[in-house]
């Protein structure tokens, strides 16, 4: 930890349990959860949970700036604290990327790019939309009400109080996210991170003290998800969940909100299809599908792992990806030349690691990877398997790790659709073809939230961004990813 920061070494030394009202901390929690550094095994962290009290305190505060002029707040004003609160974090992006390395072994580089270019870039972007929340005038109907006049309107306010619930695999950038839309529309928030990956999310709630965002409308709790997350969401105090993570908690998250009807938006599971035709520019497809497979050691939802390949170029397109796949550099996530970190955790490397001896089995080829190396730290290689069909596990099911399931693709254009859209998925895909018109066609059957033409769906903050199927509810990004956070009221005056 020599190499970190002086800001980065000093908070190492600080509580970074729970952030309530503006202040720091500590839980009451019983259980203390350790933080691993994956990239060698070793404990850098211990943290105590929050208990159902803790909870309770962070919604009241959240309830309490709310109703005290947080959600009345007017527009300028509004978007002039987010508008500091991004600048902060361009300010800090050194400190939260050294953090983010740390605590979930995301390559520095990669990091840095997200939060330093992305991140503050994202709070922007919804911070122009603070004075453009508007709503509509709806003209009369004077053949119901003839002596009548009527004048109609609709108005926008925020939903109230947000529990999000975010995931471990790039804390920062999830974070933001949520905050955002939330912001721009008024809410505030009690913000339960990953239990694994805890030590940002307090830094990042201390900036948007500092920028002026007032005491109360960004808390955070933690703790596990079954315990913390999971009172929470049942919490009859939150009006709203905002959850990212896997489709089997999004639907015990479903079931707990039901108590008083909250609000809930959901970014699930993926198995997103990258598919080449033979007159795709193979010099820009071949590594674009290596890096959507494999950015993040293939532990982001959207992550392309399914390769759908045209028979007629399917021997040039996998000695290419073999090629790429063997030249990645592994290594620890501080090193600035490490291109895929290792996985989150042990748990997870031997569940990746079953699901491709599963597929070997079930007539999978494996071309390269697929074997647990020596050394510490959770590292697997990538990891291509030829010959999968449709009904293996391994096109079915998510991987969350560094795995490319190939099936090569004849002219029967039909079944190659079926087949991308047999999962019970629909989040992310691409096509890669000069063929406009085909492109489009496929474009069309794709049952999935964002499809891709000679790029995999790039996450850009004014492009809304969520799933169909069990892939999730709603949308973020966009202006349809402030209207979550939104409830619209009718207003009708007879005059």
């Amino acid at each position: 930890m020599n190499n970190f920061s002086e800001t980065t070494k000093q908070y190492l030394k600080s509580d970074s349990s729970l952030f309530i009202d503006g202040k720091r901390c500590t839980a009451t929690g019983e259980e203390i959860t350790p933080v691993i550094n994956a990239c060698n095994g070793k404990h850098i962290y211990s943290l105590r949970d929050a208990s159902n009290s803790d909870v309770d305190a962070a919604v009241a505060a959240a309830r309490s700036a709310f109703n005290s002029g947080w959600k009345t707040m007017g527009p300028e004003q509004r978007a002039g604290l987010m508008l500091e609160f991004a600048r902060l974090i361009d300010e800090h992006s050194e400190a939260l990327s050294e953090l983010e390395s740390l605590e979930c072994a995301t390559p520095i580089s990669i990091s840095v790019s997200t939060i330093r270019y992305w991140c503050a870039a994202f709070i922007r972007y919804y911070a122009g939309w603070v004075d453009k929340i508007q709503g509509d005038t709806i003209p009369g109907a004077p053949f119901l009400y003839p002596d009548n006049q009527f004048l109609a309107y609709t108005k926008y306010e925020p939903v109230g109080v947000v529990a999000a619930i975010t995931p471990w695999n790039a804390p920062v950038a999830m974070l933001i996210l949520k905050l955002g839309p939330a912001l721009a529309s008024g809410c505030s928030l009690v913000i339960k991170p990953a239990e694994i990956t805890p030590l940002t999310a307090i830094y990042v709630a201390e900036l948007a003290l500092k920028a002026g965002i007032p005491a109360g409308v960004v808390n955070i709790v933690q703790g596990k998800g079954e315990t913390v997350g999971q009172y929470l969401s049942g919490h009859t105090g939150i009006d709203k969940i905002s959850f990212t993570g896997s489709t089997a908690v999004g639907k015990r998250i479903v079931i707990a909100a039901t108590g008083n009807l909250k609000k809930v938006s959901l970014e699930l599971g993926g198995k997103s299809p990258f598919v080449i035709f033979p007159d795709a520019n193979l010099e820009d497809a071949v590594p674009a599908a290596a890096m959507a497979c494999f950015f993040l050691s293939g532990q982001n939802c959207m992550a392309a792992t399914r390769l759908y390949v045209h028979e007629s170029i399917h021997g040039e397109v996998i000695k290419v990806l073999t090629n790429i796949a063997e030249a990645m550099e592994s290594g620890d996530a501080l090193n600035p030349k490490t291109q895929l970190g290792p996985l989150i955790s042990e748990k997870q490397r031997q569940q990746v690691h079953a699901k491709v001896e599963k597929a070997v089995e079930a007539g999978g080829v494996l071309l390269t990877g697929g074997k647990i190396p020596e050394g510490p730290g959770f590292y697997y290689p990538p990891t291509l398997i030829d010959n999968t069909e449709v009904s293996m596990d391994i096109v079915q099911q998510e991987v969350f790790g560094p795995v490319l399931a190939i099936t090569t693709f004849g002219d029967d254009i039909e079944a190659l659709i079926t087949d991308i859209n047999s999962t019970i998925y629909g989040l992310s895909g691409s096509v890669w073809t000069k063929d406009i018109n085909k492109a489009l066609k496929m474009v069309d059957a794709i049952d999935s939230g964002q499809v891709g033409i000679n790029s995999h769906a790039a996450l850009i903050p004014g492009v809304p961004f969520g799933g169909n199927k069990q892939s999730g509810w709603g949308r973020e990004f966009g202006y349809e990813g402030l209207l979550p956070y939104l409830k619209i009221k009718a207003v009708t005056i007879k005059y």
